[in-house]
C-alpha cells in the first residue's frame, strides 16, 4: 500500500430496520460458514474510464455511497433478531497503491481477490473495502470486496452501469427503493401468502427426495477437503449461445442442464436434485435496488429417456417453477425443513447448487466463431485448474458459473469425501464436451457417460 485517501459521506436517511429475506439467507450462510465466511464475499473491480484525476474518482465513489444504503449499513443481533442499521454519514478509508510492472485491472483483480480472504466484522464494518489502482499517479481502476450481506452480483452489475456516468459528473436520479423498503414490503399480506406458497412447494418436493446428494458412504477426503476447480472456456460459451439460440431456451437453463446431467451420471441417478441461486428481480421495485435480494430455488430433474435438448427442454420447464417458488421468509423455511426432518428422521440434504453469477444471459466479447466445427475445435484451448481452497464451507457440489464477458467460466467446489478432485475436472470437461458436441449431432441420453468419460462414483470412471 502506497497511501490511503478517506471518503468522507452524508446521505438523506438513516434508520434500522428488520432484515429483507435476502439477508435472512446471507445472514444465517454466514454464521454457518464461520471462518469460511469469505466465500461470500464479492470481489468487483470497476475501471477507470478515460484520464480522470483522483478527486473525480474519490467523488464518484462518494455518490455511490450516499446513493445506496446497503452500501453504508452495519448488521447487528439485537433480542428482536438480526437488524440493519443504515448510517447517514461517515468515512471510507480507500488504499491508494500503484500497479508497477502490472497492469492496472490486471493488478485490481488480484488485489479485489486479497481483500475478498478478510470476513468482515459485520457490527462494525461499513460492508465494502477499496483499494484504488493507480499507474503513475492517476486512478486507472478500484478493486473492491463487499459483503455478501450488502450486494449480490445483479447489484454489482447495476454498482457498474452507473460508475460510467458518475465518472463523467452526471446527476443520477436518486434510487426508488431501498434494502428497509423491500423489508417493510415483506412484513405485508401479500408478501406472507407468497412466501407460504413457496414453502409448501418445497414441503412438497422435501417429502420425496432422496436424503443425501450421493448413495455413497464419505472416505477419507483430501487436502485441503473443500477444493474449487476452475474452467475457462471459450467453447463452453460459444456452444451454449449457439444451442439456447436453436432450441430458444436461456443459455443459463443449457448449462443448468448439463450440470445436472453430469451430477446425475455422477451420483448414479436418473434425477438431479439441486438449489439453484435466483436474482429474485422479478419485481420492478427490485431491479434499481443495491441489496441482496437472491434467495435459492429448488431444482428437480428427472433426466429424460430421448437427447440431451429435451433435457435443455425440461430443465427451463423445471427451473422456472424453481424461480417462482424462490420467494419465502428463511425463517420460516427453516422451521419447515427441520419439521420435514422429525418426520423422515433427518432433513434431506441439499447441498448440491447452481449459481449463475452474469448479470446478462450472454458473452458479448467473445471471439468470434464462424461455425459448429470451429466452436468444437476451440476446446484445446480450454484451461482447467485449481481455483481455490474452502475450508469448511459444507457444500458436496457447487457449480458457479462466471461474470468474464469473452471466455465461459465455469467453476465446481466439492468435497472430496464424497467426489475426487479428479472426479471435479472430469465433470467440468464433462459439461464443456456434452455442449460441443450437441451441436454437430443429437446427443442421446444413454451415452452421456462414455461421451463425457464419466460414470458413477465408484464405477470405473467416477474415481
Amino acid at each position: 500500500m502506497t497511501g490511503h485517501a478517506t471518503v468522507t459521506f452524508s446521505a438523506p436517511r438513516d434508520g434500522e430496520a428488520a432484515l429483507t429475506w435476502g439477508q435472512r439467507l446471507m445472514w444465517r450462510a454466514v454464521h454457518l460458514m464461520g471462518d469460511s465466511q469469505s466465500f461470500l464475499n464479492c470481489p468487483w473491480v470497476l475501471p477507470v474510464y478515460g484520464r480522470r484525476n483522483l478527486p473525480t474518482v474519490l467523488q464518484a465513489l462518494r455518490a455511490l455511497l450516499e446513493r445506496h444504503e446497503s452500501l453504508r449499513t452495519t448488521f447487528a443481533a439485537t433480542p428482536g433478531g438480526p437488524v440493519q442499521r443504515v448510517a447517514r454519514d461517515g468515512e471510507l478509508a480507500v488504499g491508494l497503491v500503484e500497479s508497477g510492472r502490472e497492469r492496472p485491472l490486471r493488478a485490481a483483480e488480484r488485489i479485489a481477490g486479497e481483500l475478498g480472504r478478510t470476513v468482515f466484522a459485520h457490527g462494525e464494518d461499513l460492508p465494502l473495502r477499496c483499494v484504488i489502482v493507480m499507474d503513475g499517479g492517476r486512478p486507472k481502476a478500484l478493486a473492491f470486496v463487499f459483503s455478501h450481506l450488502a450486494v449480490d452480483f445483479q447489484a454489482l452489475s447495476l454498482l457498474s452501469a452507473e460508475w460510467r456516468a458518475l465518472l463523467r459528473g452526471e446527476e443520477l436520479p436518486p434510487p426508488a427503493w431501498q434494502p428497509m423498503d423491500q423489508a417493510a414490503l415483506e412484513r405485508e399480506d401479500t408478501f406472507q401468502a407468497r412466501s407460504t406458497r413457496s414453502i409448501r412447494h418445497w414441503r412438497s418436493v422435501l417429502d420425496e427426495v432422496p436424503l443425501d446428494v450421493f448413495d455413497h458412504p464419505p472416505h477419507e477426503s483430501e487436502e485441503p477437503r473443500f477444493i474449487e476447480i476452475g474452467m475457462e472456456s471459450v467453447a463452453l460459451a460459444a456452444a451454449a449461445g449457439r444451442l439456447s439460440a436453436r432450441w430458444t431456451i436461456g443459455t443459463t437453463s443449457v448449462l443448468l442442464a448439463a450440470c445436472a446431467t453430469v451430477l446425475a451420471e455422477v451420483s448414479g441417478r436418473r434425477r438431479a436434485v439441486m438449489q439453484l441461486v435466483h436474482s429474485n428481480r422479478r419485481d420492478a421495485r427490485t431491479r434499481s435496488m443495491v441489496g441482496t435480494v437472491g434467495q435459492d430455488g429448488l431444482f428437480v430433474l428427472d433426466l429424460p429417456a430421448t437427447d440431451f435438448a429435451a433435457t435443455c427442454r425440461a430443465a427451463q420447464r423445471n427451473a422456472l417453477v424453481a424461480y417462482r417458488n424462490a420467494h419465502y421468509d428463511p425463517y420460516a423455511m427453516q422451521a419447515m425443513r427441520e419439521e420435514v426432518g422429525r418426520r423422515r428422521g433427518r432433513e434431506p440434504d441439499l447441498d448440491a447448487f447452481f449459481n449463475d453469477r452474469r448479470g446478462a444471459g450472454s458473452w458479448p466479447n467473445l471471439p468470434r466463431s464462424d461455425s459448429d466445427e470451429d466452436v468444437a475445435r476451440l476446446t484445446g484451448k480450454t484451461r482447467v485448474h485449481v481455483a481455490d481452497a474452502w475450508p469448511g464451507v459444507r457444500f458436496k457440489v457447487f457449480f458457479t458459473v462466471g461474470t468474464a464477458t469473452d471466455t465461459g467460466q465455469l467453476s465446481l467446489i466439492v468435497d472430496t469425501a464424497f467426489l475426487r478432485r479428479d472426479t471435479a475436472r472430469a465433470m467440468l470437461l464433462g459439461v464443456e464436451t456434452l455442449l460441443a458436441r450437441s451441436l454437430t449431432e443429437d446427443v442421446p441420453m444413454a451415452g452421456v457417460s462414455r461421451l463425457c468419460g464419466i460414470s458413477a462414483y465408484g464405477a470405473g470412471g467416477g474415481r
